[in-house]
């Protein structure tokens, strides 16, 4: 797909599927053309050059098709400012062939004590409960959530969280944006990475993140690194940094193993040292997206 505004290209030649009855993620920084790409899908904006299929119907050609069949949750707006909660759900409900019970929607994103209170009343998360209400009002087999957490408190992010699973156990496909790596990394079962309007990584959060091949853990500062290394199994790396927290790598995209972890508690043991905090683990997604996109900050 292309997407062009005048010379800027902001989608350029981007391809990628979204499998029916999961939780796919798009992620990338500012300006990468997520945003025009979700667009498109939901039939807001027009292509320029490429094929786009939504549920098997071109969103450009079939949109009133396509419409009844998709929800769409807008990270903030959309929703008139004077109108209470319940009313607006109601409202929804009356545009759909099969809703969803307003009351007990309302009821499943915390929102039943407030169902009076008008939108403009609402706090930042309790407004986007109500747009995630919003775009599952007529029980969608596709549902587009633009940031679904974003001002949300623990509880009511941990809330929609089960939410989402919930969708997915029912057979609906998620399409998911978000700047919280660890949500995306928890919620998807597909990860698609863009940056200048192009995919650069696409994969299982477990395929693009890699095997676990870190071992970390915490002790006194100033420990013989050089000797723990000789103490481990060819291929490994061993360093400070910074005092106090060690990291054993094994080296190149190795797997740490029982002998590794036998060798480093065995090496501490001799010298009385308790490590603590002691973890082993893979990259994070967040680790992966900052070496794809850069740690530069985007205008």
């Amino acid at each position: 797909m292309v997407k062009r505004y005048g010379a800027l290209t902001a989608v350029d030649g981007l391809t990628l599927t979204a499998r029916r009855g999961e939780v796919t993620a798009i992620l990338g920084p500012n300006g990468a053309g997520k945003t025009t790409t979700i667009e498109v899908c939901e039939g807001y904006r027009t292509a320029d050059a490429g094929t786009v299929r939504v549920l098997g119907l071109d969103p450009a050609r079939n949109l009133a098709k396509l419409l009844p069949r998709i929800g769409v949750m807008l990270q903030s707006g959309g929703i008139p400012p004077a109108v209470p909660a319940g009313e607006y759900l109601r409202l929804l409900s009356r545009f759909h062939e099969k809703p969803q019970d307003p009351a007990w929607l309302l009821d499943t994103v915390g929102l039943s004590g407030s169902k009076r209170t008008p939108y403009k009343r609402l706090s930042g998360g309790q407004q986007q409960r109500l747009s995630l209400a919003a775009a599952l009002i007529g029980r969608p087999e596709l549902v587009f959530l633009d940031e679904p957490t974003a001002g949300m408190d623990p509880q009511a992010r941990h809330a929609t969280w089960d939410l989402i699973r919930a969708l997915k156990a029912d057979g609906v496909s998620v399409i998911l944006t978000t700047h919280f790596m660890d949500e995306a990394e928890l919620l998807s079962d597909h990860v698609v990475i863009i940056d200048a309007g192009r995919v650069v990584a696409d994969g299982s959060p477990a395929t693009l993140t890699g095997s676990a091949g870190q071992l970390r853990f915490r002790a006194e500062p100033g420990l013989d690194t050089d000797s723990l290394l000789s103490a481990l199994p060819a291929g490994s790396a061993a360093k400070e940094s910074p005092a106090g927290h060690y990291l054993i790598e094994v080296l190149p995209g190795g797997t740490v193993e029982p002998a590794l972890l036998a060798a480093v508690t065995a090496w501490c043991a001799e010298r009385a040292v308790l490590p603590s905090s002691l973890q082993i683990e893979s990259r994070t997604l967040e680790d992966v997206f900052l070496e794809l996109t850069g740690r530069e900050l985007r205008s």
